[in-house]
């Protein structure tokens, strides 16, 4: 019997936090480290043992992601990965029950579920073993984060000894845990029986189908976080794996950043050949850079560290790039300086222009506002953004087709 893997991706009436990139393309295809978001979490789970299959399920239009799923076939040829769509939004449980057909299809044994807005060294199969060494229904991939965000996540108290967790509360008014839900889960099959008792004691916001499948009326959701771990953890079935490695969530546009280095960071770690290298005709190169073999990059810049360079872009003399996303078809010109920034699609930044952010001062942090204030220190350019020569751009959202041709620091442009 063969495990299966869900990727639950949303749809489009999510990801407003992550305009104005999310504008152009769908946050779970947004490329980080040279690779859509949803491509790393399908290399981890290529390297399970048995498993043949992974599905998609999300309410965007099937067209979104044609494209990808010929590429990964092409990449994976031995798992069948497919995208199931929505009718509307059903909630992350929801969507799993109503589909829970063709994820029981070839009775796999177990299921993991993956949430499509996390960045992780996904553990997955440590976190296999350590589930069959219980009799829990779910293993939930946990990480510790600083007291002060773990508030805006699903919080854990679970015995140190066995790993049973006893708590579940997602993002409690006061402190709980610093122990947090990943949003990576590995399921037995029998988790269908508790989404339907979940399912019952919302009965009065369903109804059925000519076909006696329930189905769920507008507004009403069937919640894998609210309505399903914490039963699981009152009836003493659900256990937890702490991960030891990176975790972060993809929340708001500025979050691609830092999770871009993770990746890129592990990458040299693990495939060094797949980054850019220092030689004697090329740009100097510094920690972890990732160049698309199209881009043209001038031997007197200076690029790194964490740095991804898409298709297309092109890189003028004396420039220097650290730890941002250039995104397709870029042209930077000479002496330009462009840091913690993401530059979007076809946008022009000119001679001795600065498009520069900040590091991100709290760890997690998911809020662009505060108090009607911008807070996020990533500078974000949209699609086809113009930068005229000797222009400062700092700590600001620029959204696409703009031309800026003065100075400005903390706006969102509008």
């Amino acid at each position: 019997m063969h495990p299966k893997a869900i990727i639950l991706v949303g749809g489009p009436s999510r990801g407003t936090r992550f305009r104005p990139l999310s504008l152009n393309v769908p946050k779970p295809l947004f490329p980080v480290a040279g690779k859509p978001v949803i491509a790393h979490h399908i290399a981890a789970l290529s390297k399970i043992e048995d498993l043949k299959e992974i599905l998609l399920i999300g309410f965007f239009e099937d067209s979104v992601f044609a494209s990808f799923l010929q590429d990964a076939a092409r990449e994976y040829p031995n798992l069948h990965i497919r995208y199931l769509r929505e009718y509307q939004s059903l909630g992350t449980a929801g969507g799993l029950y109503h589909f829970r057909d063709e994820i029981l299809r070839g009775n796999p044994e177990q299921v993991f579920v993956l949430h499509a807005d996390v960045a992780c060294t996904f553990p997955l199969i440590a976190m296999k073993k350590a589930h069959e060494g219980h009799r829990g229904l779910c293993t939930i991939l946990g990480t510790k984060v600083p007291r002060e965000a773990a508030n805006n996540f699903g919080c854990l108290v679970a015995k140190p000894d066995t790993n049973e967790v006893l708590h579940y509360v997602e993002k409690p008014e006061s402190f709980i845990s610093n122990l947090i839900s990943c949003g990576v889960y590995l399921f037995d099959c029998a988790i269908f029986d508790e989404i339907r008792k979940a399912l019952e004691n919302k009965k009065g916001n369903v109804e059925t189908d000519i076909y006696g499948r329930e189905v769920f009326q507008d507004g009403n959701k069937l919640r894998l976080e609210q309505d399903l771990l914490r039963p699981l953890a009152q009836s003493r079935k659900l256990f937890v794996y702490e991960t030891e490695g990176f975790w972060r969530q993809i929340k708001t546009s500025g979050s691609a950043v830092p999770v871009n280095g993770l990746y890129l960071e592990q990458l040299l770690q693990t495939n060094p050949e797949k980054l850019a290298k220092n030689l004697p005709n090329g740009p100097e190169i510094v920690g972890a850079v990732y160049i698309h073999p199209t881009a043209v990059i001038d031997p007197k810049a200076k690029l790194g560290p964490n740095v991804s360079i898409g298709p297309n872009v092109v890189v003028g003399k004396g420039t220097r790039i650290r730890d941002a996303i250039i995104l397709d078809n870029v042209d930077i010109k000479q002496n330009a300086c462009v840091l913690h920034a993401i530059v979007g699609w076809n946008s022009k930044i000119g001679c001795w222009s600065r498009v520069e952010g900040t590091p991100p001062s709290a760890h997690h942090s998911t809020s662009v506002t505060k108090n009607g204030v911008k807070v996020q220190s990533i500078t974000i350019l949209g699609k086809e953004v113009g930068i005229k020569d000797e222009i400062i751009i700092r700590n600001c959202i620029v959204l696409p087709h703009k031309e800026l041709k003065q100075s400005c620091e903390n706006e969102i442009v509008m």
